[in-house]
């Protein structure tokens, strides 16, 4: 029987926050294979995702909060064995879509455990994990979900589409770092949040947010499809509006930059780019 610890740190709802990659990518297929939709989307959020978050709380012990988990159980063995299954599952299932995919869910997985693994820790590496974290949760899923969801096995994800989910990703990145710097720094790790402070992480954020929306402006207008960037930028404002009163109060005092403001911003951010995305996906295949 799996225990009440295991289950809380796999963060299952977490997955909802990584998201909206999926579904944008699902928008963009001309020709979709739903069977095997219905299975990536299993793989990407019911195990490697769960598997990953599982394994990262395995190797940190966290004892204070973490992402979508105010007081987090301690992580005993199970944990760790049950994110080993649940990732050979992954691996396992893809092969059921193509090569490509099993070697992609691979990578994921491989680079997943090179983040969290004490012998490796790249996630101790601020610039080099904020990379890793943008390419695998950004443009890595893009291309599996257009790739796997595709009827044709395409292999030809769109270049602006990869790089606007990777800038997508980066742009929220640092600020989900931002309430844990002591915590990090007293595992040996200097996030990039760390490195920038306070200020430094909302600006940076920003400036990665307009990069994205700027990429994204740009494919759909090669796309022919200005109003789906239109519509999602229309669905992305009460993101802007929270990050500006977040950033502000920030400025007064650092002690805004906590746990519950941050999960306020992961879950309006996630609630409004997923709906953003759907959206384009309901006007596109309905």
């Amino acid at each position: 029987m799996l225990q009440a610890s295991t289950i809380q740190l796999l963060r299952f709802k977490f997955s909802f926050f990584l998201m909206p990659v999926f579904w944008f990518a699902f928008s963009q297929v001309k020709s979709i294979h739903l069977a095997n939709s219905i299975l990536l989307f299993i793989i990407l959020h019911l195990l490697l995702y769960p598997a990953s978050n599982g394994y990262n709380s395995f190797m940190d012990k966290d004892t204070q909060s973490i992402g979508g988990i105010k007081n987090p159980l301690p992580a005993t063995t199970q944990l760790f064995y049950v994110t080993l299954i649940m990732d050979i599952a992954a691996l396992l299932l893809s092969f059921v879509i193509s090569w490509y995919m099993a070697m992609g869910i691979l990578s994921f997985i491989l680079a997943s455990r090179a983040y969290s693994y004490r012998g490796i820790r790249l996630k101790k590496y601020a610039v080099i994990s904020f990379f890793i974290t943008m390419l695998f949760q950004g443009a890595l899923v893009f291309f599996l979900t257009y790739h796997g969801s595709n009827s044709l096995k395409a292999l030809n994800a769109p270049f602006l589409a990869l790089l606007s989910s990777s800038l997508l990703v980066g742009s929220f990145y640092p600020l989900t770092q931002i309430y844990q710097h002591k915590q990090d720094e007293a595992d040996g790790v200097i996030t990039l949040s760390k490195k920038l402070g306070y200020t430094g992480t909302f600006i940076f954020s920003g400036i990665i947010f307009v990069a994205a929306m700027s990429s994204l402006a740009l494919y759909f207008y090669t796309i022919q499809q200005q109003l789906y960037f239109t519509l999602f930028s229309l669905i992305m404002l009460p993101t802007l509006f929270y990050y500006f009163w977040w950033f502000a109060k920030v400025i007064k005092n650092n002690a805004y930059a906590n746990f519950v403001n941050t999960m306020k911003m992961n879950i309006i951010a996630s609630i409004c780019t997923n709906a953003g995305f759907i959206t384009i996906l309901i006007i596109e295949k309905f």
